[in-house]
Order: C-alpha cells, then structure tokens, then sequence
C-alpha cells in the first residue's frame, strides 16, 4: 500500500485528491486548519487516514507534524502540496499581501524542504505541489497571489534540477490549474471553470504518469502558451 501525506486536505483540490487516493488503496495522513473537517474525513475512512491539525503559517510546526504524520503512516512516498490561499486586494493592503506570502511562500517552502530533505534520505519519492497558471503572468487584482505562484513555479524546478544533480530519483510535478470549482474561484467572468472532481482526477493520472508539469485542465495549456508570448500591450487589458 502507497503511503501519501496530503497538506491541506479539508476542502477543493487537496480533499478530493485524498479521496481519490483512498479509493486507490493508500494510505493517507492529511493536514489542515479545519480540525472538524480532518475528523470528518477520518470518521469516513478510519482504516485509511491518519490526521493532524497545522497551520502553514506556524513554520516552528511543521517538520514535527509532518514526522508525527509519517511515523503513523509507516513511511511515505509521496507528498501533495495543496495548501494555499489568495484574494484580492486592489488597494495593496500590506496586510493581505504578507498573509497570502505567509502560506504561498514561506509555509509552501517549509513543507517542500521537509518533504525534498526526507526523499533525499529514503533515496526517493514523488513531490506534488498545485500552483497555479497564475504564476505565468502578473495581476493587478491579486498581486501577491500571482507572484506566489511565480515563485512556486521557479522553486519546483529548482528543486527538480537539486534532485538530479544530487542523482537521486526524486519526481517534483508542478501542477498548475485554471480555474476550478472551489473557494478559491473568485472574480467574475471566470471561464473554463473544471469541476473539482475532474480536476482532481486529472491530477490523480499526472501523479500516476510521474508528469513534470501538467495543465486543469488540459486546454489550460494553451493559455499557458499564450501567456508567456503575450506582450505587456494586451496584458493590461485583462
């Protein structure tokens, strides 16, 4: 049985990824702030998850859970990255930008340091992390939420190059949705918009595929395209 630690499992992507697992035979140990959603899904399959209470943000805890959370499991093989958060913020409140770098950069790092160091020492392992197509362009809307996805970006394959060059058969697949179904779905005029089962089960095969970089949906991946050609004179239109 695969052993898989999930960082926030309580809702959208990261809980209907824990369920697809479960319903292929691993074993689960999952994370969130939502203690009365982690106990739920435990009440669900008692046989096949393991949970935890964290908080992203409170760096000091994590590398202890997410051990608590290993030790229980036996082991893991795989660790999915599904924490994050985002909003909207046009007058450039301080206060939401550092919330939002709190969970998109520092806490995103402290878990894919973990997990990297911990693969490094087993000798191998499969690093998931979603992101976002956000990441391939700025936003004047949500500055910090693009710009933390950038980052992300950047840092999986940072970390993709560190695992080759260590030779050590370490996969980091960077997952990068559209729009999808859940809380963090906001604005108007969102197309394309994946129910979050769909998206979840097309994760699920690029997991199995041990992809590099895949696109939620799929035709995601010629926005992509176009975002990386697009000049700054159409950009600002959006």
């Amino acid at each position: 049985m695969k052993k898989a630690i999930v960082i926030g499992a309580t809702s959208g992507i990261g809980k209907s990824i824990t369920e697809l697992l479960i319903q292929n035979d691993c074993a689960v140990g999952v994370t969130g702030r939502r203690l009365e959603l982690l106990q739920s899904l435990n009440e669900k399959y008692p046989e096949q998850i393991c949970y935890s209470q964290m908080d992203v943000q409170d760096l000091s805890s994590i590398e202890s859970i997410c051990n608590e959370l290993v030790h229980q499991l036996g082991g893991m093989d795989l660790l999915i990255i599904a924490a994050g958060i985002g909003d909207e913020n046009k007058s450039l409140d301080f206060a939401i930008e550092n919330n939002v770098i709190k969970t998109n950069i520092q806490g995103f790092t402290c878990v894919a340091n973990w997990g990297m160091n911990y693969f490094k020492k087993q000798g191998h392992g499969h690093l998931v992390n979603i992101s976002s197509i956000a990441g391939l362009m700025g936003n004047g809307e949500a500055p910090s939420y693009n710009a933390t996805k950038a980052f992300q970006i950047n840092y999986l394959e940072g970390l993709r190059l560190n695992a080759d060059k260590s030779g050590v058969e370490i996969i980091v697949t960077d997952v990068r949705p559209g729009f999808v179904n859940t809380e963090m779905a906001k604005g108007e005029g969102l197309f394309w918009v994946a129910p979050v089962e769909k998206a979840a089960q097309q994760i699920f095969t690029a997991i199995k595929r041990k992809r590099k970089v895949v696109y939620i949906t799929k035709r995601w991946r010629i926005i992509g395209w176009l975002l990386k050609i697009m000049p700054y004179s159409l950009l600002r239109k959006f």
